[in-house]
């Protein structure tokens, strides 16, 4: 992207407020957006990606979800959520392996595009950007490490209590959950490897107890104490 883009200013201004970015100097965010096209997609958009797709992607507004699909029952589990400052696909950046994920839009989405080859030749000449790109990487595996633990130790109340406190704020004493609040319930249920009316249910009987909260479609959390007890529940064997 050149400077004189329209998009030029938008985007430096939103890696600049990004975690990831937030701690890189002017220079090197200048180098990243210089090999960086500007795209859009639409909600619901899908396949933003395709398979012989080799190419790296930064998001600068909006959400969209990173999914894995069985080949016969077609059946989704999300691996990822990504907003402003996430990247798509680091593991491909890394290891050029095949890319069975697909990338869909759940907002309308702002992102950067650059090819991976382009990417890869770049990241040994930046030790600034390695700096934070590492633990970037580190947080990414955690939160897969963290899914499988769900998935083995955990029943479905449980995952699903895991999957708001990972999500919460700590405004007290209301507690929003960001990033995931106003998904549905089967997008939520594709999240922790369920359906969605076991999520409905379950979110129901959570409101019900006054864990659970909701205003104009936005969900809130009454009872935090609760909630983390819940979370704590391991599937007995």
């Amino acid at each position: 992207m050149k400077t004189t883009s329209p998009h030029y200013e938008h985007c430096f201004e939103a890696l600049t407020i990004s975690p990831f970015f937030a701690s890189l100097n002017k220079q090197v965010l200048q180098e990243i957006l210089g090999m960086f096209e500007f795209e859009k997609a639409h909600k619901r958009d899908t396949r933003i990606t395709v398979d012989d797709d080799l190419r790296f992607y930064l998001f600068v507004s909006g959400r969209a979800k990173v999914s894995v699909y069985h080949p016969e029952t077609g059946r989704e589990h999300i691996l990822a959520l990504l907003s402003t400052g996430d990247c798509f696909d680091v593991v491909r950046l890394l290891d050029g392996g095949s890319r069975e994920a697909e990338l869909t839009a759940l907002d309308d989405v702002e992102f950067l595009t650059a090819p991976l080859s382009t990417v890869r030749n770049w990241l040994p000449e930046q030790p600034d950007f390695n700096k934070v790109f590492l633990p970037y990487l580190g947080k990414q595996m955690r939160q897969l490490a963290d899914q499988v633990e769900d998935l083995a130790l955990y029943g479905t109340e449980a995952r699903l209590a895991r999957l708001i406190l990972r999500h919460i704020t700590s405004n007290a004493p209301i507690h929003g959950v960001r990033l995931i609040n106003d998904l549905s319930q089967e997008t939520l249920a594709s999240m922790i490897g369920s359906v969605r009316v076991v999520v409905g249910r379950q979110m129901k009987n959570w409101k019900r107890e006054g864990i659970l909260e909701k205003h104009h479609s936005m969900w809130s959390v009454d009872d935090l104490h609760a909630l983390i007890e819940k979370a704590e529940k391991q599937i007995k064997i």
